[in-house]
């Protein structure tokens, strides 16, 4: 007599779906946790590739920052303080293609995170020409935000190192602070948006590139992570 063949019961493959939807709910925070980790580790090594490009650019140019204020004025959308958030214009277009010969990838400009997060927000992203495929930024240059003439105390445009660290002292900017050397002076950083300003957009109020902080690059080359709490 041949044997019946026996199946999996209703309860049974119940029992393992509800086991495999239990799993899935454990897992997936954790590979989305791991991606994003991912992500923020592509960022950081992004701007160490732009600081070793703004020291080489130094290295040939008696050890001076860039002052390309005429390139800020002219790539696609021109020098664009808001009136919101941020209050000037620190996108970073203007570096990129300064720094060209020093990158051996145009992509290091594009924090991976701010590609889906901002991808359309005017105040992050900037053309570098009005080709199609022209390279795309999305880091910010705090220290190169306006364009006066002569150059703001808190601006870094032509200035050396040294010359940097001693303007930026005399601007008491509080959002500066007292640089005690090039490590304390910020050169890029990933966009943000603080939720606890007024006048950040509400459509962006608390966002950034990475949960809760940012990347930041800074005058000796260095770069690092930074808590913000007053974004999510």
């Amino acid at each position: 007599m041949t044997p019946k063949a026996r199946g999996f019961t209703l309860i049974e493959l119940l029992v393992v779906i509800a086991i495999i939807a239990i799993l899935a709910a454990i897992l997936f925070p954790v590979f989305s946790q791991a991606k994003e980790a991912a992500k923020k580790s592509v960022c950081l090594s992004n701007l160490r590739q732009i600081g070793m490009a703004f020291a080489m650019y130094g290295n040939d140019y008696d050890d001076r920052l860039p002052d390309r204020r005429d390139l800020k004025s002219s790539l696609p959308g021109g020098f664009r303080p808001w009136t919101t958030w941020p209050p000037s214009d620190p996108r970073g277009g203007w570096a990129s293609v300064v720094l060209q010969p020093y990158t051996k990838n145009d992509q290091i400009w594009v924090c991976p995170s701010s590609q889906g997060i901002f991808a359309n927000a005017v105040q992050v992203r900037q053309a570098t020409s009005s080709q199609p495929n022209s390279v795309q930024t999305t880091y910010w240059l705090w220290r190169f935000d306006h364009l006066d003439d002569p150059i703001p105390l808190d601006n870094l445009w032509g200035k050396s190192p040294d010359q940097s660290v001693e303007d930026l002292r005399a601007a008491n900017n509080a959002q500066v602070g007292m640089p005690e050397g090039v490590a304390d002076v910020e050169l890029a950083v990933d966009p943000y948006f603080p939720r606890t300003i007024p006048t950040t957009p509400v459509e962006l109020r608390g966002k950034t590139s990475h949960s809760g902080g940012r990347n930041r690059l800074f005058l000796d080359t260095h770069a690092k992570w930074l808590r913000d709490v007053r974004t999510n």
